[in-house]
């Protein structure tokens, strides 16, 4: 019994994108309980409310009162908190310039065509 509750065990990263995915699939904001029923239940409040605030303090959601309890908000959509991430790689980083390097040399050529383009417009937009 033990070895099969051990097998089902998800890691932090799964759960929080299990976390995350709930919430942009609600309406609007919503409660831990609203994300733990939406998970099917069999996670604890207090996990989910943990799970929650990993995410707060990582700048993935926002929160708001509601009532005694807060309710939760995805801070951005998928592009912008992956956008997240990598800031965060990059900032944990002391040689900013060879991660980038390291990163731009491993691209495809279709996605490095893309981020030459979107550097292009973003100096371009800058210009006015």
């Amino acid at each position: 019994m033990a070895e099969r509750q051990r097998s089902r065990r998800r890691g932090q990263g799964e759960l929080e994108s299990l976390v995350l995915a709930a919430l942009r699939d609600a309406d609007g904001p919503a409660t831990a309980g609203w994300v733990r029923q939406r998970l099917g239940g069999d996670l604890a409040h207090t996990t989910v409310i943990t799970i929650l605030t990993r995410l707060l303090a990582k700048g993935a959601v926002t929160r708001e009162r509601a009532g005694r309890s807060f309710a939760w908000t995805p801070a951005s959509d998928r592009a912008g908190l992956a956008a997240h991430r990598m800031r965060r790689v990059l900032d944990a980083e002391s040689d900013r310039e060879a991660v980038l390097a390291s990163f731009v040399t491993g691209l495809s050529p279709d996605d490095e065509r893309l981020l030459r383009d979107l550097l292009t417009r973003q100096g371009d937009e800058g210009d006015d």
